[in-house]
């Protein structure tokens, strides 16, 4: 069948994207240590270079892959795991796949590619099991918790202290450390009362979100003279923090990522007005000047 220059432009998109995501998976694997792991993106690598060969073969021509989107690849999988840039591919494969439906003439090909890449490959990478991820409710706990009750100390103490950015910082991070080492100590307790293997790790990852957290909402009172600024600024960080970690977990996990950022933001952020009340409260009401 001879082919018009758009479906020859199609189709050998459709290879440059069979061939990189190949090589995506082929150098997620080499690093993965976990071997069932390993032979299940290896599997999908192979599909992905099978795709790549049935086009190859309808366009006559050899494409090569987007060293530029290996590369973003890479970072991402360095920074956020391999769930999430596998999750990001996914999602690249079902635009790809409306693509699919202005060709025309090849249709049971694209069938076979497309059941193949719904049934195969997305079944596989739900099998995925990537340490991190396996500490998501432990990120969860600090992260929520350090966003709740520091947000609100730092509100309430924006006013109790009438501004002064010093004091402020340095009771938040005061606060802040006991309170992640608290957190730390008693996801440990509680993950060894269920006699879990990994009460360490968990903990770990409970204390280190949480220390993060702190670090990131005081840093605006250390960086600033005027509190208020600094407040807003911290607030701000926070909306960020929930929206940031909550689309990570939508994507790597697939759950609502609207449902879990409007919950989350509406709780820190409304503790964060409450404690501000507070803190007015013991500035004028009980005439308590710091």
């Amino acid at each position: 069948m001879s082919l018009s220059k758009e479906d020859l432009k199609t189709i050998k998109a459709f290879q440059k994207g069979e061939i990189t995501e190949y090589h995506v998976y082929q150098n997620i694997a080499k690093k993965e240590k976990d071997e069932k792991n390993k032979e299940i993106l290896l599997t999908i690598a192979k599909d992905e270079l099978k795709h790549y060969h049935v086009w190859e073969k309808i366009s006559g021509e050899k494409v090569n892959p987007s060293q530029f989107l290996i590369f973003i690849y890479k970072v991402l999988t360095f920074i956020f795991g391999y769930t999430f840039t596998l999750r990001i591919m996914e999602r690249g494969e079902e635009s790809a796949q409306k693509a699919y439906s202005k060709l025309k003439g090849f249709e049971d090909v694209i069938e076979k590619i497309t059941k193949e890449e719904e049934e195969h490959e997305v079944k596989l990478l739900d099998m995925l099991d990537e340490d991190r991820l396996n500490y998501v409710g432990s990120m969860v706990l600090g992260l929520n918790d350090a966003l709740v009750e520091l947000s609100g100390t730092l509100a309430g103490l924006t006013l109790a202290f009438q501004g002064n950015t010093a004091l402020i910082s340095l009771s938040g991070l005061i606060t802040g450390i006991a309170a992640s080492l608290s957190m730390a100590a008693s996801e440990y307790l509680s993950s060894k009362s269920e006699n879990q293997e990994n009460a360490l790790k968990s903990s770990l990852y409970t204390g280190g979100a949480y220390i993060l957290t702190v670090i990131v909402l005081v840093l605006p009172y250390l960086l600033l003279d005027n509190a208020y600024v600094a407040l807003g600024i911290m607030l701000g960080a926070v909306v960020f923090i929930i929206f940031f970690f909550n689309l990570y977990i939508s994507i790597a996990k697939g759950h609502n990522f609207k449902k879990r950022f409007l919950q989350m933001a509406m709780i820190s952020l409304g503790v964060a007005a409450l404690s501000f009340l507070i803190g007015m409260v013991i500035e004028n009401v009980l005439g308590v000047q710091l």
